[in-house]
């Protein structure tokens, strides 16, 4: 089985700083994609819980698809919100992109290490990936 790393060359987090792990690793079909936050261009994009949300969850998309994986590949999802309040709007957000075939899912309300509302991974399967 080969390991491929995405992202390990230089991600670049706020204020510039080099990023000491792999935006997401695929091994054997399985594709794990670093958390994620509502970010671009190293910077926290402002705004409320469902831009943030709504970011988050395509950057995670976006390192799927360079990877070669699609949303049908997604298989769990972590999820941090900073407020339990966040909670309702959230789900809305994950209703509208991953529809009636929604992955399984943890979501904890905890502090983040970037200043933003939520962060995001996923983790995928694509059994025509195994190598």
């Amino acid at each position: 089985m080969s390991i491929t790393r995405y992202g390990s060359e230089g991600s670049t987090g706020t204020g510039g700083q080099h990023l000491p792990f792999s935006r997401a690793v695929e091994a054997g079909g399985w594709l794990y994609v670093s958390g994620q936050t509502p970010m671009k261009n190293g910077e926290v994009v402002e705004g409320g819980i469902v831009e943030q949300s709504r970011l988050a969850i395509q950057n995670c998309i976006d390192i799927m698809t360079e990877a070669g994986y699609s949303l049908a590949d997604v298989v769990h999802v972590s999820v941090i919100l900073t407020d339990a309040r966040y909670f309702t709007s959230f789900n809305n957000v994950f209703r509208e992109v991953f529809g009636a075939h929604p992955p399984a899912r943890i979501c904890c309300v905890a502090d983040l290490v970037v200043d933003c509302k939520v962060e995001v991974d996923v983790t995928c399967f694509n059994a025509n990936r195994i190598k």
